[in-house]
């Protein structure tokens, strides 16, 4: 009755290396690229956060990839970084770190290595705005007089018994001393 949904990204191809070729050297490219073949060197997309890297199961590559969308059905033997999605299918195999904002993995992928999660850096920053709001806050409090802080509390405290004795009677500090004494006998 429901179909569940996936909101996948377009899978255009704009190059393709093909199951006999090989490629010695670092490869940067934009847009798709779908690997069938050998790449032995570092895969970068030249600053397009909409690259997509698929590496079918004849697929390998030796050295690192750094592209925001990644499928892997085949080998890579290097680091990993998908700042976008990672998608591992069955018959992937990564002997390195895979470094993530979202990850996909499905039964029978390895990773021999770290999975390290890197959330986007606007999820970062909102947090970090929302501390600073309430650290602003806390300071306006401050200084409208709230006793915010445990020193100033404290302080408020102990002006607080010392008034408080020295509007004392002498027969109540006497009384307050005797019973001191009886509860406390040195």
């Amino acid at each position: 009755m429901f179909e569940k949904v996936r909101n996948r990204r377009s899978s255009n191809i704009d190059t393709l290396v093909g199951r006999n070729t090989r490629v010695e050297g670092d490869f940067s490219f934009t847009g798709g690229l779908h690997v069938d073949g050998d790449i032995r060197g570092n895969l970068v997309a030249d600053g397009d956060p909409e690259a997509v890297l698929s590496i079918s199961e004849f697929g390998k590559v030796e050295g690192e990839v750094r592209v925001p969308n990644v499928v892997l059905n085949g080998t890579v033997v290097g680091d990993v970084h998908a700042s976008e999605r990672i998608e591992l299918a069955t018959a992937a195999k990564v002997t390195g770190d895979v470094y993530y904002n979202l990850i996909e993995m499905a039964s029978g992928a390895a990773v021999n290595g770290k999975l390290v999660h890197q959330p986007k850096q606007d999820q970062v920053l909102a947090l970090e705005h929302g501390n600073k709001a309430r650290d602003n806050q806390g300071e306006q409090a401050t200084a409208a007089g709230d006793d915010k802080t445990p020193a100033q509390a404290a302080a408020k405290s102990v002006e607080g018994k010392s008034s408080a004795q020295e509007s004392e009677s002498p027969e109540a500090a006497a009384a307050s001393k005797t019973a001191a004494g009886k509860r406390n006998p040195s």
